[in-house]
C-alpha cells in the first residue's frame, strides 16, 4: 500500500511497466472529468470517474483484486481508506468473483485509517485488503479517480 501526492509519482513508476500511462491519465485530469469509465490502454490500464458520498466505515467492506492495482487518487474533498494485509481478512462475506474481479471480507479491529485528501494517491496491491469511501468525519461527497492497472 502506498500513499503519497501527485508530484511523487515517478518513486513508483519502476513497480509497474503500466503506472506511466496511469499517472499521465491522472495528471490530465480535472474535475470536469465525465463519471464513469474512461479508457487508457485497453484493458491493461483504465479508469472510472467517481463523484459519491463517503459513508461511516462500519456500513462498508474490505475488497481486494487478484488481476488490478488500484491506484486512487482524490481530486475533490476528503475521504478515509482503510488497510489491512489479505492473510489477516479471514472472515469473507464474498468469495472472489473473477468476472468481478473482487472479494469482500467483513471488517477486523487492525486495519489502518488512511487519509487521504485532494492531491493524494494511494495504491493498493493485490496482497492489500481496502476500504474506500469511508467519511472523514461527516459524511461528504468526494470526486476520485480509480485507475486499474493489470498486475
Amino acid at each position: 500500500m502506498i500513499l503519497d501526492t501527485l508530484a511523487q509519482w515517478r518513486t513508483y513508476s519502476a513497480l509497474s511497466p503500466r503506472f506511466e500511462k496511469a499517472f499521465a491519465f491522472l495528471h490530465q485530469v480535472t474535475d470536469q472529468a465525465t463519471v464513469g469509465r474512461h479508457e487508457i490502454a485497453g484493458d491493461d490500464v483504465f479508469a472510472f470517474v467517481q463523484k459519491h458520498a463517503t459513508k461511516p466505515v462500519a456500513e462498508r467492506l474490505y475488497e481486494s483484486h487478484r488481476k488490478y492495482i488500484d491506484v486512487q487518487y482524490v481530486l475533490r474533498g476528503r475521504e478515509v481508506m482503510y488497510w489491512a494485509p489479505l492473510p489477516l481478512l479471514t472472515n469473507v462475506t464474498m468469495p472472489f468473483d473473477a468476472e468481478k474481479d473482487a472479494a469482500l471480507y467483513g471488517l477486523i479491529p487492525q486495519g489502518v485509517a488512511v487519509q487521504v485528501t485532494a492531491g493524494q494517491f494511494t495504491v493498493f496491491f493485490p496482497e492489500d485488503g481496502h476500504i474506500p469511501s469511508c467519511a472523514w468525519g461527516d459524511p461528504a461527497e468526494v470526486l476520485k479517480v480509480v485507475v486499474k492497472v493489470r498486475v
